[in-house]
């Protein structure tokens, strides 16, 4: 993170120590960069992903609330039905014939159960190639999940459901054509999973709690419940709060990552859903939007780009869906996502910021091809993020 003043520090301590925030203060300070010191940045993302309220004095009994809500979830939707399954082999008297694992009746637990571990293959899948070029995903938490890790507990965990289950993880289904296929080269994945050894009992790596907040996510919004790409959208957020100086914010990384993630993706959760791609909300829309703003701000590269019939969804479908997730690395992401959560129009600056893209290397895609451009567009060449963000910021006040 690039140094901040310590005036610009005190700002923030000062527009954050009023009884009520000042959310208009507070945004302008944070389009600019949020600075890491005193967990600042964990602190403004709460609040601007209306975590916290703008009320400090209800910020504690919310914040108990929210993480033993968590803990509910946690016992209904991992342990008991791993207690249930744990109890197979010991007591007869659970299995009733209504209910036994080979019962196709669409309400039956196991029926849930074993859809369940579908989802949960491939979340396990996308989550322990998370950032591969950090180590940080890889190492233990320093707050595992007693309630999940209790050797007083005998239940079976994700950990095992994973190891156990028979589904072969090519028999899942791909949810959503064009978000891995297309992964960015930055992102060079390892040649196989052995190489990411689980932790000793006991022990949690952090792609674990991911993988537990996603599991978690999908069990209580059915409707769309995992969609490969949501894995490069909780990454950088728990990264945050997990790496937040405040031990006692630090604790609650999980239960804090989730209900931020929830409140993210129902704002962005239409460009997830198939169904919804050609409509307003839908993200074709949103991907026409960005070369209609292009248009306006560089017809030149705007009508480059149509005669060489490169289409926005070849490249601007990552972009968007994922937040420029995949584009740079993780602290640039980080940075990138300070002013798009402090938009109050929400995601349109990210329009301005994928246009902004494109104009910087305008004189590149000028004199390319269209094999050229894609490889161009498919792994970006520009790392400097600040200048990416000027420059959006220069075509939204050119507007």
């Amino acid at each position: 993170a690039r140094g901040f003043a310590p005036l610009r520090i005190a700002d923030f301590q000062e527009v954050l120590g009023e009884p009520t925030v000042a959310l208009s203060k507070l945004r302008e300070l944070c389009f600019s960069g949020i600075p890491f010191d005193g967990g600042l940045r964990c602190l403004c993302w709460k609040i601007l992903l209306n975590y916290l309220p703008l009320e400090k004095a209800l910020w504690s009994s919310l914040l108990k609330k929210q993480r033993d809500l968590y803990s509910q979830f946690l016992k209904e939707m991992i342990i008991q039905p791993g207690i249930a399954k744990a109890n197979l082999g010991v007591s007869r008297e659970d299995v009733t014939l209504e209910d036994h694992p080979l019962n196709p009746s669409p309400d039956s637990r196991w029926n849930t159960y074993f859809k369940d571990n579908e989802v949960l293959l491939q979340i396990d899948k996308d989550v322990r190639r998370l950032y591969p070029d950090m180590a940080f995903f890889q190492r233990p938490t320093d707050y595992p999940c007693l309630l999940i890790l209790d050797p007083q507990n005998e239940f079976e965990t994700l950990r095992r459901r994973v190891e156990q289950t028979t589904l072969k993880s090519q028999t899942v289904a791909r949810n959503r054509s064009g978000v891995t296929n297309v992964s960015s080269p930055l992102k060079s994945t390892p040649s196989s999973l052995s190489e990411y050894e689980v932790l000793p009992n006991g022990c949690e790596a952090h792609w674990e709690v991911v993988e537990r907040i996603l599991f978690i996510y999908a069990k209580l919004n059915p409707g769309i419940a995992y969609v490969q790409g949501m894995n490069e959208i909780v990454g950088p957020l728990y990264y945050t709060f997990a790496t937040d100086p405040n031990s006692e914010w630090k604790e609650h990384a999980e239960a804090d990552t989730f209900f931020c993630f929830t409140n993210l993706m129902a704002e962005i959760r239409d460009n997830f859903i198939k169904s919804l791609d050609d409509s307003q909300c839908g993200i074709t829309y949103k991907m026409e939007k960005v070369y209609s703003t292009l248009k306006e701000k560089d017809v030149e590269l705007y009508l480059k780009l149509q005669e060489q019939n490169i289409k926005p969804q070849f490249f601007a479908f990552r972009w968007l869906t994922l937040l420029l997730s995949q584009e740079f690395l993780l602290p640039d992401v980080i940075r990138i996502w300070d002013s798009l959560f402090a938009d109050d129009k929400r995601f349109d600056f990210l329009l301005l910021v994928c246009c902004a893209m494109l104009t910087l290397i305008r004189d590149q895609l000028l004199e390319g091809d269209f094999t050229l451009n894609m490889r161009l567009l498919q792994d970006y060449p520009i790392s400097d993020v600040h200048l990416i963000l000027k420059k959006a910021k220069e075509l939204q006040d050119s507007k």
